[in-house]
């Protein structure tokens, strides 16, 4: 299928503007390895290891399997300051292409990864966020809009991302709902420059997420996806089944852990249907790009 990019998808090497965001707990190794033989930039957090040898021993696995582009997401102001100085060493170490900067001020980080070459993307919510991360120097701003996975915006994609657009300088990013073609479709007409993919990857055979998560991702819908603040104390989605019932807390297992037990999920999951490698999942994302094309002639 014909290739399809974008000013900052060439620049960074891909063929196809996409990037698997990085999801906590699930992300991995393998889907970096395979996101990025498929074409697009996979990502995974850097807390995914839990400690920092396990995250060396991650880069260097990814390394020797793949030259191609991948990301690293760090968690400013959600990491330990030990841990987050020794995750970005190791970025700068490996020659890690892309970081993905989070939950802080991404000032010092940028600052160090502009001369080494690595590219910097930041997400936000609003544009008072994006305006302070533009200021800092990153590359690019991920808007994070309404009905995304894990910790999104309250502002529909239709208004944030044309809004960011025309007020920031570096390219915007797309994140929120986007499921499958169409919507890559969607978020590049609005101006994005690249679309953030998390749910849909979820049902992927290489994503680490149990075969119970990435189930229940196939066999929801967006009426079982609850934004609340009761999980982590910052508004998220999650798959209502899995949040604690007040009126029937048998149904939920008592001590049940924030994301490992309470799965987050995105809107999308509408358009998830059954679980595939992510070889597969971006041949469709192509395909029904170029359909959506098709139909507007």
């Amino acid at each position: 299928m014909a290739n399809f990019s974008t000013p900052l998808s060439r620049r960074l090497g891909l063929r196809y503007p996409i990037v698997a965001s990085p999801m906590f707990i699930v992300s991995n190794k393998e889907m970096i390895v395979a996101c990025a033989e498929a074409g697009i930039l996979g990502s995974m957090p850097s807390l995914n290891a839990r400690t920092i040898e396990a995250f060396d021993a991650d880069l260097a696995w990814i390394r020797e399997r793949t030259d191609k582009p991948f990301a690293i997401n760090v968690t400013i102001g959600l990491t330990d300051p030990e841990r987050l100085e020794q995750d970005v060493r190791k970025c700068f170490e490996y020659e890690v292409p892309v970081m993905i900067t989070s939950y802080g001020n991404p000032t010092r980080i940028v600052q160090e990864a502009k001369p080494r070459g690595v590219t910097v993307f930041h997400d936000v919510i609003n544009l008072r966020h994006a305006k302070k991360a533009e200021s800092a120097g990153v590359d690019a701003i991920i808007g994070v809009s309404q009905g995304a996975g894990g910790h999104a915006g309250r502002i529909n994609p239709y208004v944030l991302l044309p809004f960011l657009r025309e007020n920031l300088t570096v390219p915007v990013i797309a994140a929120g709902c986007i499921s499958g073609g169409e919507q890559v479709a969607a978020a590049l007409s609005l101006g994005a420059e690249l679309a953030y993919m998390g749910t849909r990857f979820i049902a992927s055979t290489e994503c680490g997420a149990t075969d119970d998560y990435k189930k229940a991702v196939v066999d929801s819908d967006h009426t079982d996806i609850v934004y609340t603040d009761q999980v982590s104390g910052i508004h998220a989605n999650f798959i209502k089944q899995t949040l604690p019932d007040t009126e029937n807390p048998d149904r939920t297992p008592e001590g049940a852990k924030k994301w490992k037990d309470i799965w987050s999920a995105g809107q999308g999951v509408t358009q998830v249907t059954e679980v595939k490698p992510i070889a597969d999942i971006v041949d469709d994302i192509v395909r029904e790009f170029h359909d959506a094309r098709a139909r507007l002639g």
